[in-house]
C-alpha cells in the first residue's frame, strides 16, 4: 500500500507541473516577438538628397540676343538675324553667327550659350558653368595658331567674365591675311556666354585695330548676357 501511494503522489507533481512548463515557454516565445520588432529609428528611411536649383531652367534664341542696331556696328553688311548654327538640345546649347563685307572690311560675330544642370556627382548649375567657361578662356591659349594672347577680367558683366585678346593668321587660297580676334567669356548663374568676334581688311582694306575689335566684341557681350532670363 505505501508503495502505490508513493507513485501516485509522484504522477500527480509531474501531471501538474507540465502546464507550469508550459505557461513558461508561452511568456518565453512573446519575450522574443518583442525583441524581434524593428525600432522606431531603423524604420525611419533617410531622405533622398536633390540636385541644388539652378537659375536658368531655358535658354533665348542666340539669334536674338543681340539688337539689329547692335550688329549693324559690329558686324556692317551682315543679315541682322543672323545664322542659327542649330542644336538638338536649344534649352541647354546654342550659337547664332553674323558675318558680313563692307568695302573690304571683314567681320565675323558668334554669340554662343550654353546652360548647365546640376548634378549630384558633377556638381551645381553653377560650379559646372565656371569649370566651362575656365575651359573656354584656356582654350585660346593652347591653341598654338594664336598670338599675342592676353586676358583680363571684365567688369560689370554676368558674374564674372574675361575678355581675350590676340591675333592669327588664315590663309585665302595663296594669300595670307592678318585677323584680330576678341573672345569674351561670362558667367551667369549657371549659363557661360561666349563671343567671339574677329576682323580682317582684305585686298586693300587695313587690319582693324585691337581697340576696335575689344570694343566690338564686350558690346555684344554686355547685352548676349543681359538676354540671358
Amino acid at each position: 500500500m505505501h508503495r502505490n501511494a508513493m507513485r501516485t503522489a509522484v504522477r500527480t507533481l509531474a501531471c501538474a507541473a507540465v502546464p507550469m512548463l508550459l505557461a513558461a515557454g508561452c511568456s518565453s516565445d512573446s519575450g522574443g516577438d518583442d525583441s524581434a520588432k524593428p525600432s522606431p529609428s531603423a524604420s525611419t528611411a533617410s531622405p533622398t538628397p536633390s540636385p541644388a536649383p539652378v537659375r536658368f531652367t531655358t535658354l533665348p534664341d542666340p539669334c536674338k540676343t543681340l539688337s539689329k542696331g547692335t550688329i549693324g556696328d559690329v558686324v556692317p553688311e551682315a543679315e541682322k538675324d543672323g545664322k542659327n548654327l542649330g542644336s538638338k538640345d536649344a534649352d541647354g546649347y546654342g550659337t547664332c553667327l553674323w558675318s558680313g563685307l563692307d568695302d573690304y572690311q571683314y567681320r565675323a560675330l558668334t554669340v554662343s550659350l550654353k546652360r548647365f544642370d546640376s548634378d549630384l556627382t558633377l556638381g551645381s548649375g553653377d560650379e559646372r558653368a565656371a569649370e566651362y567657361a575656365g575651359q573656354q578662356v584656356a582654350a585660346v591659349s593652347q591653341d598654338e595658331e594664336n598670338k599675342k594672347v592676353k586676358d583680363v577680367p571684365l567688369d560689370g558683366v554676368g558674374d564674372q567674365a574675361t575678355s581675350i585678346a590676340f591675333e592669327t593668321e588664315k590663309k585665302d587660297g595663296k594669300k595670307t591675311e592678318e585677323y584680330r580676334e576678341q573672345r569674351v567669356v561670362a558667367v551667369t548663374g549657371n549659363v557661360v556666354v561666349t563671343v567671339d568676334y574677329e576682323g580682317a581688311g582684305f585686298e586693300t582694306g587695313r587690319t582693324p585695330s585691337a581697340g576696335d575689335i575689344r570694343e566690338g566684341a564686350e558690346k555684344a557681350a554686355r547685352e548676349a548676357v543681359k538676354a540671358v532670363k
